[in-house]
C-alpha cells in the first residue's frame, strides 16, 4: 500500500505545484512506493508561469498540471499532509492519523521587481521545496 503525501497551500498555483513536481520525481528516482498529490485552499485555477519555468530548468514539466481543490484530492487518505504556507495551516482541515508539517515558505508570486528578480525569488523557493522534499521521501 503506498504512502500517500499531499502538499497544500492556498492557491496550488507556486510552492505546492513544485513540492508536486519533485515529490513525483524523487519518489521515482528512490524507486518508493509514494502518492503525491497537491491542492489549494482556495485555487488559483492556473499553474503560474514563472514556477513552471523554474521547475523545466530542474528538467522537471509540471505545464500540464492542474490547480486542484482539497475535494480533488483523496484529503482523508493521505498519511503526510504538508502545509506550505501560513494560511493553508490555518485552513487545512485536520485529517485523523496524518503526519501534519509545516513548511512556512514565502509566497514566490508576491515577488517584486524585474522579471529576473521575481524569478531568482522562485528559485530561490524552488530549491528550498526540492530540498525538503527529497528529505522527507529519503526518510520514508
Amino acid at each position: 500500500m503506498p504512502i500517500k503525501i499531499g502538499f497544500i497551500c492556498t492557491g496550488n498555483s507556486a510552492r505546492s505545484q513544485m513540492a508536486e513536481g519533485f515529490g513525483k520525481y524523487y519518489a521515482k528516482k528512490l524507486g518508493k512506493d509514494i502518492e503525491i498529490y497537491s491542492a489549494g485552499s482556495n485555487p488559483s485555477g492556473y499553474v503560474h508561469p514563472f514556477a513552471i519555468k523554474v521547475m523545466t530548468e530542474k528538467g522537471l514539466d509540471i505545464s500540464q498540471n492542474k490547480s486542484k481543490s482539497l475535494d480533488d484530492i483523496p484529503l482523508n487518505e493521505l498519511d503526510y499532509v504538508i502545509t506550505l504556507c501560513g494560511d493553508a495551516a490555518e485552513t487545512c482541515p485536520v485529517v485523523p492519523g496524518a503526519n501534519t508539517q509545516h513548511w512556512g515558505l514565502p509566497d514566490p508570486a508576491k515577488a517584486e521587481g524585474t522579471e529576473e528578480e521575481k524569478l531568482q525569488t522562485f528559485r530561490q523557493i524552488r530549491d528550498k521545496i526540492e530540498e525538503k522534499v527529497k528529505n522527507l521521501l529519503e526518510g520514508l
